[in-house]
């Protein structure tokens, strides 16, 4: 179940890093870096079986989701970036809430 948190994990932080390297966006920055070490976070606290592992996970990805849908609606998600936002925060939020909704009926 920690699988899918470090690779958002990634793949948040790698876009961050690009985003800074092309357009020197230090919020792209910023944002790849924290995004990525909350679902390292929460990858790593899943791993040890340890509380809000899966809460964490959830939450990163819902507000993923809101951001890209936030940064979308104005370019009619014809830009990459609000879309992989959305759509990373989408399959997110979709996976940890079946885990959620798995482990607390």
């Amino acid at each position: 179940m920690e699988h899918p948190a470090y690779t958002l994990s990634l793949l948040a932080a790698t876009g961050g890093i690009m985003g800074y390297a092309r357009k020197r966006s230090v919020p792209s920055l910023v944002a790849g870096l924290v995004f990525g070490g909350i679902y390292g976070y929460a990858g790593y606290l899943l791993h040890h079986n340890r509380d809000n592992g899966l809460e964490i996970a959830l939450g990163a990805s819902l507000v993923m989701m809101a951001t890209g849908v936030a940064r979308g609606i104005p370019s009619r998600f014809r830009k990459p970036v609000p879309l992989a936002l959305t759509v990373l925060g989408s399959l997110g939020s979709y996976y940890y809430y079946n885990k959620y909704r798995e482990f607390y009926p």
